[in-house]
């Protein structure tokens, strides 16, 4: 019975091998046509990373993108400043091996330079917790559409944390795209086909012995046969002289045609540089400046229904001048206070909340003056931006920038964080 069986399922096996893999390719291809049809990307990636990840690790602010309308080749930049928060969870390591990156849905513009403290940051530097960098990406626009373009960091262990993103329009043709760059010997080669051809030809081998060797060990007995053989105790027979001829003949041809490339390569391309695996160290933070306001966090708590954050405060004014409080950011997010901003801020409208801070007294706290008050960060974008997943968290903390105006334009701000006591009851 059960070799009826087998024979069966072999017989079947066989005859559908070829029709499971030509509908396998069929949908792959389908799907990558259906992916590079589409000329706008409408998720956020950053929306899926944990609210602590996002509140306590770093504070990115005075986000600026150059240009918003670009053509395909032009340039543009991003340049901020970068604060690696003191509040660093104890669950991601500390940033001593990072990458300033963008994050894009593909490769739709191509970083040229990236400066990180003035320092040109070509592979992985170190940054230091509590200290603040000067940054800037500059990219150059490369295929057409409308495209959500981030800061992100890539931290070890911890993934890619984006910043903020602005949507950035690319107008032209990625048929006229061009990336030349000049070699140490004086050619000049673009990148974008530079060896294109020998790609194709490598990807097109290889698939092929890759698509041959799947088809024959499909083709004999399939996948589901071999594991009946298995279960019934014969699965030594089914590796048999000729499995172990076509095996051994397959590992030397690969080897031997990975030998003699190698060799080929080797003779073509006698100067070489190895991958650039290095650590930069000694990144210029931007210079502390202690402001002189001191600050002792009283408590707070989340409203889930209001989605608000509530926080209180001792703040002591030690400056010479009545300050205000105008600003608070987390995770990109900006909440303005519109009695300090009375004009429209040039930033992505999706993460700026600009008549969402509220303060229990909102008058200017004077020099020498010490007073309590109680801070609102109070929007919607908090549930958009799936920020109040912090009130689900293990430690229900949060953290952020606040940011101190004064009369005459001086800007003071601080790193606030602490512990806030979820609320699932309105009112």
């Amino acid at each position: 019975m059960l070799k009826t069986m087998l024979s069966a399922v072999t017989r079947g096996a066989k005859r559908h091998a070829t029709r499971l893999v030509a509908l396998g390719l069929a949908a792959g291809v389908a799907a990558v046509a259906g992916v590079a049809s589409v000329g706008t990307a409408e998720a956020h990636g950053e929306k899926s990373q944990a609210a602590f990840l996002r509140m306590r690790t770093l504070g990115w602010y005075d986000m600026k993108w150059s240009k918003k309308v670009v053509n395909v080749n032009e340039e543009f930049e991003i340049t901020g400043k970068l604060r690696i928060m003191n509040a660093w969870p104890v669950a991601v390591r500390t940033p001593e091996t990072a990458f300033l990156n963008v994050g894009e849905p593909g490769p739709v513009a191509v970083r040229k330079v990236a400066i990180v403290g003035g320092q040109f940051q070509p592979r992985s530097l170190a940054l230091e917790v509590g200290k603040e960098y000067e940054f800037r990406i500059v990219l150059k626009a490369r295929r057409e559409g409308r495209w959500h373009i981030h800061s992100q960091l890539s931290v070890e262990t911890g993934g890619p944390i984006p910043g903020p993103g602005e949507w950035i329009e690319i107008k032209g043709s990625m048929n006229d795209f061009r990336n030349p760059v000049t070699l140490l010997n004086g050619t000049t080669i673009d990148l974008e086909t530079y060896g294109i051809g020998e790609i194709y030809m490598w990807h097109l081998l290889w698939f092929i012995l890759g698509f041959a060797w799947l088809f024959y060990w499909f083709s004999q007995k399939g996948f589901v046969g071999r594991f009946l053989w298995v279960a019934s105790g014969r699965g030594e027979e089914l590796i048999g002289p000729n499995e172990i001829r076509i095996g051994v003949g397959a590992l030397v041809g690969v080897l031997l045609v990975v030998g003699i490339t190698w060799g080929w390569a080797a003779a073509k391309y006698p100067n070489t540089i190895p991958l650039q695996a290095g650590n930069l160290k000694n990144i210029v933070p931007i210079a502390d400046t202690d402001a002189p306001i001191k600050i002792k966090y009283e408590g707070g708590d989340y409203k889930v229904p209001g989605r608000e954050l509530a926080a209180t405060y001792t703040i002591t004014n030690n400056a010479k001048e009545p300050i205000r409080i105008g600003e608070f950011i987390t995770a990109g997010l900006r909440f303005l206070n519109p009695d300090v901003y009375t004009q429209k801020v040039d930033y992505p409208d999706y993460i700026l909340a600009d008549k969402g801070l509220l303060l229990s007294d909102n008058t200017p706290i004077g020099p020498g003056e010490t007073r309590k008050i109680t801070i609102t960060a109070k929007d919607a974008r908090w549930d958009i931006e799936r920020l109040s997943g912090l009130s689900y968290d293990v430690d229900s903390s949060f953290a952020g920038i606040l940011f101190f105006f004064t009369p005459s334009g001086t800007r003071y701000h601080q790193e606030v964080s602490g512990f806030v006591l979820p609320t699932f009851i309105s009112g």
